[in-house]
């Protein structure tokens, strides 16, 4: 597969063509809504941000529409819903997580990276995350994770994890506390379900980092 030599961000701090994923990803962090996606060359690049990202961002991410799952009781997955996923350098290492419209593939929040964290407690945040988000929005959309560990602690309204808290976590550890208090306050409609990666194949938020 060709390598993306260059990012653009349509929606982000400051919009443009950037040839580095470095510095691409300056102008998502944190940033509500962001658009982007990676080109193999300038001249793709350049067409792309004058067009309608839509344009590009479904054709490239968007593979809902092929999966057919011939199991009844598995089924196919919710179009209009969330997919979180996490991504770790390590075990435990660089944690960072996100949030895509299934359908899509647009990128709705990405947080990360923090220096120290595990898979678990990124999909545990990427959940709860989701689950504000679509409050704000007055949304009843389901969220999927492929993670069943990362399930049940939202269900159960409490985490189990063997990292300790140290000055490298600290802030990942506040946000998971954060998270913690977030879920015990407040109801929600949304479920949240089992992303089956056997049957529909790797998550739409998947880092592709494998």
């Amino acid at each position: 597969m060709p390598k993306n030599n260059f990012y653009v961000v349509w929606r982000g701090k400051v919009p443009g063509i950037y040839s580095r994923w470095s510095d691409c990803k300056k102008q998502i962090e944190g940033f509500d809504g962001a658009l982007y996606m990676g080109f193999h060359t300038l001249d793709l690049a350049q067409r792309a941000l004058k067009e309608d990202p839509w344009k590009f961002i479904g054709k490239k991410q968007n593979k809902l529409e092929k999966i057919v799952c011939k199991n009844p009781i598995i089924g196919e997955p919710v179009p209009d819903s969330i997919c979180v996923d996490a991504a770790c350098a390590g075990n435990p290492g660089a944690l960072e997580y996100r949030g895509v419209d299934t359908k899509s593939g647009a990128e709705l929040f990405h947080i990360g990276a923090f220096p120290q964290g595990t898979v678990n407690l990124g999909e545990f945040l990427g959940i709860v995350h989701a689950l504000a988000y679509l409050k704000e929005r007055n949304s009843d959309w389901p969220i999927y994770s492929d993670s069943i560990t990362a399930i049940a602690w939202v269900r159960n309204k409490a985490i189990k994890t063997n990292l300790s808290i140290s000055p490298k976590n600290q802030k990942l550890f506040e946000l998971v506390d954060r998270g913690l208090t977030w879920i015990k306050k407040n109801d929600y409609p949304n479920r949240i379900l089992k992303w089956e990666t056997e049957y529909w194949g790797e998550i739409p938020a998947d880092f592709g980092r494998k």
